[in-house]
């Protein structure tokens, strides 16, 4: 698969303001009985309302904001049991188009520039996650830096190591075959090698969204991401993994630890499975250390409510000296990003039995 070029994000709310009044004409002359409908469930949201619907959002977001602006509420949002229209679609997708964020499985090397230019090639090196897809998620983003920590006069934000581990986790997975989609992108920063990561707030929610200022809305946004995708691929194993670093007293030193939705037995398998290979890696690699990070139930949005079985992974305590060691080494993020890996492969082989 060829990388495609950076695509440009549109602005919604704009383009609704500068519709052009012929379409606007047509909206109103046709009845709504000639638009499809459906009625918005709790947690809907447009790009997953199009996406199970068979529409591709990327071609039919701007019709159908601009047929349901009425009913929508505050940043375009779904109301739960509203009725909306969809455009009239007469080719419906099946598949969802290549983006930047996407990798899918490769022939034996392959180009990625969101690697960036030293981890740019990558090689299949095994098939041992062939037909898994895998939803990627680093923590906040955007005008959300997350939690910053300091250290040595330099601000550790969250969401740049969460999204370095996170990338090259990425880079992980293909690797051994599997189909992976990066939720939040940042187009330049690529995987880094350097203890202090530069913070930047241009980072975009999959395919290609602007990342709004509410926590709400962000949330929404990459949840209704991953649903979109979970839909198109839902007879294929799939998995969401979400990755952030925790803010604690400066005293509290914490290992890994993992999160799922207490209705999911999938979630929950999951977690234990990437818990037990941290284990057996700190036994391996630190035998006088000893871990001991935890699994445990936590009611957060984004693990609730996404469709895939799901774990939400915080991998240190930003204000805490020695996890600060954890995440500013690059070395140590290669290190979690690997033993996330092992754990996933580990939970796929357990899954397919």
């Amino acid at each position: 698969m060829s990388q495609p070029k950076k695509p440009r994000y549109f602005n919604y709310k704009l383009f609704t303001l500068a519709v052009p009044a012929l379409f606007i004409f047509m909206c109103i002359q046709l009845t709504a009985q000639e638009y499809p409908k459906i009625k918005a469930k709790a947690g809907d949201g447009a790009f997953s309302v199009l996406k199970q619907n068979g529409y591709s959002p990327s071609e039919f977001m701007n019709q159908f904001i601009a047929l349901n602006q009425s009913r929508l509420g505050k940043n375009n949002a779904l109301i739960a049991g509203r009725t909306y229209l969809l455009p009239i679609n007469t080719e419906k997708t099946s598949e969802p188009k290549p983006a930047a964020g996407t990798f899918e499985k490769i022939p034996e090397k392959n180009i990625y520039e969101l690697f960036g230019s030293k981890y740019r090639e990558v090689t299949l090196k095994n098939k041992e996650l062939a037909g898994a897809v895998y939803y990627l998620m680093a923590g906040h983003g955007g005008p959300d830096p997350g939690a910053i920590g300091r250290l040595n006069g330099h601000d550790l934000c969250e969401d740049e190591y969460a999204y370095d581990v996170t990338l090259r986790l990425a880079r992980n997975l293909i690797e051994c075959g599997a189909t992976v989609y990066m939720i939040i992108i940042d187009w330049n920063d690529g995987i880094r090698d350097e203890q202090y990561l530069t913070p930047d707030k241009d980072e975009v929610c999959y395919p290609n969204q602007e990342i709004p200022l509410s926590q709400v809305a962000r949330l929404h946004q990459s949840t209704d991401a991953v649903n979109g995708l979970y839909a198109i691929y839902k007879r294929k194993f799939q998995r969401l993994v979400v990755i952030h670093v925790d803010s604690r007293s400066e005293k509290e030193n914490i290992d890994v630890f993992f999160y799922h939705d207490k209705r999911s037995n999938s979630g929950k398998r999951l977690a234990n499975t990437l818990m037990q290979t941290f284990e057996q890696k700190y036994a391996q690699h630190q035998p006088n250390r000893g871990y001991t990070g935890n699994v445990s139930e936590r009611n957060l949005y984004v693990i609730k409510n996404s469709l895939p079985p799901s774990v939400f992974i915080e991998i240190g305590n930003i204000n805490h000296f020695r996890d600060q060691q954890r995440i500013i080494m690059p070395d140590n993020r290669q290190a979690v990003s690997n033993w996330l890996r092992d754990g996933l492969i580990e939970d796929f082989k357990k899954s397919i039995k």
